[in-house]
């Protein structure tokens, strides 16, 4: 078995046929996914109910036995014991790395443990399969320094392959929250000119906007919540901007932080928030939609062309080459 893998990827047709499998199977994938995405609002909404209230009741129990209620998520004992044992909170534990976990919506210890758990794992993972790749299966006439270097450089991929995971989480997160972050600043606006307080303002939103972006969402959420418990609500309005990261959410902060400490009105600043953040989202497709033509050329040029070429050369040469016999 072994030794047919090996002859199998060292047939090159084989290979290519192999690849053009892969491709079309994703290609098939990337366009079945949008017709078989569905409205996950309100099953998260059903599920977060029922978790609720599994909560509820598994903390009145925890309550009536007097046991000690523990209100964060554990992390995995095994992930747990190798972070101590190998104190890798020391060698690879960076605040940049709680930063990035937040702002990618995992928040809590668990996450943080599993992360460093990952940075360790991952580079062994790779530089094993590199190894069994360069010295088993790919049988290459190089030196030996050379699939050293190969292994290497798998394992300087493999401490990386969690923080590229973590930034692709947080890029489309800032996009959910990009794209509807103007409908949410319309929204309150319209409840703070109504009189609301801005709990209930937040509250509101958080509520109206899910349907547009589930992250912006949860994050005016927990905001909502920080406002009522912190004894500092300026902290608040800090910790959204640090979890967002996006310079429209910070500048709404700024303003919020402003007005919470001099008294200056909501109304006008964030209507002219709102008005730069809708501006900013139209230049950003605008920006998107003037790219896509040099994106275009070159598959433009690799299957539009040929294909043409044979629709229109075709039956002139079909009518040569009978001519000629």
């Amino acid at each position: 078995m072994i030794e047919f893998i090996i002859n199998s990827m060292h047939n090159g047709r084989f290979m290519s046929m192999l690849f053009a499998a892969i491709a079309a199977g994703a290609t098939v994938l990337t366009l079945a996914m949008p017709l078989l995405a569905g409205d996950a609002l309100p099953k998260r909404m059903k599920s977060v109910a029922l978790e609720r209230e599994k909560i509820r009741q598994r903390e009145r129990e925890r309550l009536a036995r007097g046991e000690k209620v523990v209100l964060r998520a554990s992390p995995k004992q095994y992930m747990q014991h190798a972070v101590e044992r190998f104190n890798l909170k020391k060698w690879v534990g960076q605040e940049e790395a709680r930063a990035k976990l937040t702002q990618a919506g995992y928040r809590g210890e668990a996450p943080y443990i599993a992360y460093l758990f990952f940075r360790m794992i991952t580079p062994l993972i790779t530089v094993t399969f590199g190894t069994i790749y360069v010295f088993v299966i790919l049988e290459i006439d190089q030196p030996a320094t050379v699939k050293v270097g190969f292994c290497i450089f798998a394992a300087y991929l493999g401490m990386h392959i969690p923080l590229l995971f973590l930034k692709n989480r947080i890029a489309k997160r800032q996009l959910s929250v990009r794209r509807a972050f103007p409908d949410a600043l319309d929204l309150l606006l319209i409840c703070v000119e109504s009189g609301m307080s801005i709990e209930a303002a937040f509250k509101r939103v958080s509520e109206e906007i899910g349907s547009q972006s589930i992250a912006l969402a949860e994050e005016l959420t927990l905001t909502t919540a920080e406002l009522s418990y912190l004894q500092d609500r300026r902290q608040a309005y800090d910790n959204l901007a640090k979890r967002t990261d996006l310079e429209g959410v910070r500048s709404v902060c700024v303003a919020l932080q402003q007005a919470e400490r001099y008294g200056t009105p909501l109304g006008q600043t964030l209507r002219v928030l709102a008005q730069e953040n809708r501006d900013m989202r139209m230049a950003e497709a605008e920006k998107k939609a003037a790219a896509l033509p040099p994106k275009l050329t070159v598959p433009m040029i690799l299957f539009f062309l040929p294909v043409l070429f044979v629709v229109i050369l075709g039956p002139a040469a079909i009518r040569v080459m009978a001519m000629q016999q």
